[in-house]
């Protein structure tokens, strides 16, 4: 469903991506992990199509950047980017204008009402407290019901009712065969949702690696990444990876 080639970005002479490589399927919740700095989000804005960059990146067989592509792929970026003058009730309508969505109405209150955002229909962008203003971005970014999703630092700043409803919409996506990509560093709010792991460091994928695969090596998500990122040399893991990129 989502494929990246071979995609390399640099900011001037720094590299942010380095030739990366990898699939995903439909069905699946991948998690990206990565200390700051690892250029998580640089490649998820590359995949939406925000950056330029060198090689290839298909949803669903297209050029992301193409319009056939963007019909599929959504996107909840870790800062909130809202209208402060359009109400929440507003910016729901905008986002179902710009994707031409019908009869959308039941579907935007049962976000609202998940997010317990149903009292704040009428209140402002910028009247929205921090927390608020995440819980509608989500909203904003599953109304169109993508295909594949990219959720960057979702968690942060929910509580913990949010953090509920989000890993519950998260499983149902999964299991309607929607692809999803989780980047963040914080491992305890992922550890149980994901099928596959990319953990990158400066730039570069040091570990692919499936739930299946980690479980029969014996870590945990937290002992494999500490074990990448601090240096320990798991050629296996690599191999791994490389027999990935390699599909």
């Amino acid at each position: 469903m989502l494929d990246v080639s071979h995609v390399t970005k640099k900011y001037g002479k720094v590299v942010a991506c380095d030739d990366l490589s990898f699939h995903l399927d439909a069905g699946s919740v991948t998690v990206l992990l990565g200390p700051n700095g690892a250029g998580k989000s640089t490649i998820m804005k590359s995949i939406i199509g925000f950056l330029r960059y060198e090689g290839d990146i298909r949803i669903g067989g297209f050029e992301n950047k193409t319009v056939d592509a963007r019909r599929l792929l959504g996107y909840i970026p870790e800062m909130p980017s809202l209208y402060p003058n359009l109400t929440v009730s507003e910016h729901l309508e905008f986002i179902a204008r710009a994707y031409r969505l019908k009869n959308y109405k039941t579907y935007a209150d049962e976000l609202l009402e998940r997010f317990e955002l149903t009292d704040k229909k009428k209140k402002f962008g910028d009247e929205l407290s921090k927390g608020m203003q995440q819980k509608l971005n989500i909203c904003l970014g599953l109304l169109p019901r993508p295909k594949a999703l990219l959720l960057d630092e979702p968690m942060i700043g929910l509580d913990p009712h949010a953090i509920k409803q989000l890993k519950q919409m998260i499983e149902d996506m999964r299991a309607e065969g929607r692809t999803l990509l989780v980047s963040t560093h914080i491992i305890d709010s992922v550890d149980m949702l994901w099928d596959r792991t990319l953990i990158m460091q400066k730039g570069a994928i040091r570990a692919n690696i499936t739930r299946a695969e980690l479980d029969a090596d014996g870590r945990t998500l937290e002992q494999l990444f500490f074990d990448v990122t601090e240096g320990v040399e798991r050629s296996d893991m690599e191999h791994s990876g490389a027999e990935e990129r390699e599909k």
